[in-house]
């Protein structure tokens, strides 16, 4: 954890002591607006500019394997036990329908696309099938995108890969550990790229909690020059002590996201008010009624946010967003909430952090410059099982994709009458792998890069989903 505070010990009115007031375990979250202190950054890779797009991509992970039919292929025409459980919903585009719990979304579908012929091909609680499109380097999306563009963003000095977790929004929240805590390294995995291009996470944990400190009078906090000589005093003492010699990037990267004044691109107060309203998804459940089930303990109400940070940090220069949603494992067992009842907190969360991205996004003009990716490691069974829910199933998964300068407004491909099997062409994560490479790199000009392993050819060669590009 990176601490700023004074030298005193009493404490405010509020509780806290002093010397804590400004704790940065979340990095950028003690309400401090640093100016921009870097405009170049050496360690970016040398011609990754060259054939990056300046678009990024956000990775919004469903994880638990959320119900393809209750998403966005209802099948209401099929058998009881088959169809959606939820109900339907009509679209802006003539003929289709989404699940009950997407409403929202349902208003906004001329303005992405859906996949309902796409399928992970996986059936347990792993995630890299899906994040890394079962490449040969066994490297998630954001670590591809951190070994060809940099591990920071030239410009920004952002880091390139990030993953959000429900803990970089709100401060000191515990969430319980579960099956899909202990699966988290398969979401962002780097394999043979090394630990260096693993994903920054903001909330802390790892080697962010090495304690550096920087002591200093609380007054000199409404100095902004003797806070940035503070500042510039602790770069100088740590980097003369050489602490950072022996260090990985990762504690490197949480120091400079400090010290070069960056995180603001993590601090969502930021926004208007009115935006972080739109996008506020904590009064739609209370936690407590549905992390008391154990394949729900990770889950959170904070998704709005999570996105809302997400695209802060597009805008500031980086290049894939992981961003964490958990507790899709939806077989209505003892460890579950009964029957697919987990939708209506789980489902309308998405409908509703989703549509505020989109309408954000489109806004700004910035729909061309950013992708966004919903999907899981897996659906679920087509028939529900005793219970009323529905077990693992990897022949089909929901996909929904937004801008990135793709054609939007279709839904792309069916499933067979059971919602079973694809009934037109089959797309996997390697097509999934295929079209991010598009959206994020000048695929011409990356096959021909010679400081890369031989396999980001085969990579590179990766086909996208033809409709889509």
């Amino acid at each position: 954890m990176f601490s700023i505070g004074d030298t005193g010990s009493d404490h405010t009115c509020a509780g806290f002591a002093r010397r804590d007031f400004l704790r940065v375990g979340a990095l950028g979250f003690g309400g401090l607006s640093l100016p921009w202190l870097l405009q170049e950054n050496a360690r970016a890779a040398e011609g990754g500019a060259s054939v990056v797009t300046g678009k990024s991509v956000i990775l919004l992970f469903m994880q638990g394997g959320p119900p393809h039919i209750e998403m966005f292929d209802p099948k209401m025409d099929a058998l009881e036990n088959v169809r959606s459980a939820t109900g339907q919903v009509k679209t802006t585009i003539s003929g289709i329908t989404f699940g009950g719990t997407f409403p929202r979304l349902a208003k906004l579908a001329h303005k992405f696309a859906v996949v309902r012929s796409y399928g992970s091909k996986n059936s347990g609680h792993t995630y890299e099938s899906v994040t890394t499109g079962r490449n040969p380097l066994k490297a998630s999306m954001g670590a591809i995108y951190s070994r060809i563009g940099g591990i920071n963003n030239p410009i920004s000095g952002l880091p390139t890969n990030v993953l959000v977790l429900p803990e970089a929004v709100q401060d000191g929240l515990q969430l319980k550990s579960n099956f899909e805590s202990q699966a988290m390294p398969s979401l962002t995995p780097t394999g043979e790229l090394g630990v260096s291009h693993r994903a920054f996470s903001p909330s802390g944990g790892g080697d962010l909690k090495a304690d550096m400190q920087l002591r200093m009078a609380v007054e000199r906090f409404n100095d902004r020059r003797g806070l940035l000589d503070g500042l510039d005093l602790l770069r100088r003492r740590v980097e003369a002590s050489g602490e950072f010699a022996g260090a990985d990037t990762y504690r490197q990267q949480a120091y400079d996201v400090i010290t070069r004044g960056i995180a603001t691109a993590f601090d969502i107060s930021k926004e208007h008010p009115k935006t972080l309203a739109r996008y506020d998804t904590s009064g739609l459940f209370r936690m407590e009624d549905w992390t008391k089930f154990h394949n729900m303990s990770r889950t959170s109400n904070l998704l709005g946010k999570q996105l809302l940070l997400a695209r802060r940090l597009c805008e500031t220069g980086c290049g894939l967003v992981t961003v964490s949603d958990c507790g899709w494992d939806l077989h209505a067992d003892s460890n579950s909430a009964p029957g697919l009842t987990a939708m209506e907190p789980l489902g309308g969360q998405v409908d509703h952090a989703v549509s505020a991205f989109i309408e954000d996004v489109e806004a700004r003009g910035l729909s061309e410059q950013i992708m966004l990716i919903v999907t899981g490691e897996m659906g679920r069974t087509p028939t529900r099982n005793n219970r009323g829910g529905r077990d693992h199933y990897g022949e089909l998964t929901p996909l929904l994709i937004y801008g990135g300068g793709l054609k939007m407004g279709q839904v792309i491909g069916s499933s067979d009458d059971m919602a079973a099997k694809p009934a037109s062409r089959p797309y996997t994560p390697e097509n999934l792998l295929g079209t991010v490479m598009n959206v994020l790199f000048d695929v011409p000009k990356l096959r021909l890069r010679t400081d890369l392993p031989a396999e980001f050819s085969r990579i590179a060669s990766y086909e996208p989903i033809a409709e889509l590009v």
